[in-house]
């Protein structure tokens, strides 16, 4: 999820200051954000013209608020869909695993089924007290269930797999070898 847009999301329900915007992430989505970070972001967003100071408040603390086009950029990341795309750091490494002469692929399998299954014991009884993290907790267990059924999906495609060596073919371009001074 993007902290960026989250915090122009929450931003667009009133001026918050920095910790206060860290607390009201962590309080809605149940995940850590590191105050550092909020405050970063708060200085990214004024540089794009998607928050302005709002003044202070009583305590003397800088409050931001979104522009307009700021309130424009949450709504409508707000209102489209996000698919979880990129780069996927477990299928990576099992697919090269399965490439690579001597690599244990079951034992890799086998260590990752034991830390979803572990994780996905420790969801047992997590329970919100609000709606946005009994959402976020359901979102968790949905995921971690269906990376198990993707680990015995894997162990199928891999089961007949023979490991390979480095390809004869050798691309055309390369760093050329520094001259040794």
């Amino acid at each position: 999820m993007s902290v960026r847009q989250s915090l122009l999301a929450i931003l667009d329900r009133g001026a918050c200051y920095g910790s206060q915007l860290r607390a009201e992430y962590e309080r809605r989505t149940g995940a850590r954000v590191n105050v550092g970070q909020v405050y970063t972001t708060l200085e990214r967003l004024e540089r794009d013209g998607l928050v302005e100071g709002a003044g202070v408040d009583d305590e003397a603390r800088v409050l931001w608020r979104p522009t307009a086009a700021g309130r424009d950029a949450a709504r409508e990341w707000l209102s489209t869909a996000s698919l979880a795309e990129g780069r996927d750091e477990v299928a990576l490494k099992i697919a090269l695993a399965v490439t690579l002469p001597g690599a244990d692929v079951d034992g890799i399998l086998s260590v990752q089924r034991r830390a979803v299954q572990h994780a996905l014991a420790s969801t047992a009884g997590e329970e919100g007290d609000a709606v946005s993290l009994a959402i976020v907790h359901a979102a968790r267990r949905a995921r971690l269930e269906a990376d198990l059924r993707w680990l015995d999906e894997v162990e199928r495609i891999v089961a007949d797999v023979s490991p390979f060596g480095l390809s004869e073919e050798r691309p055309r371009r390369g760093r050329p070898a520094r001259s040794a001074v």
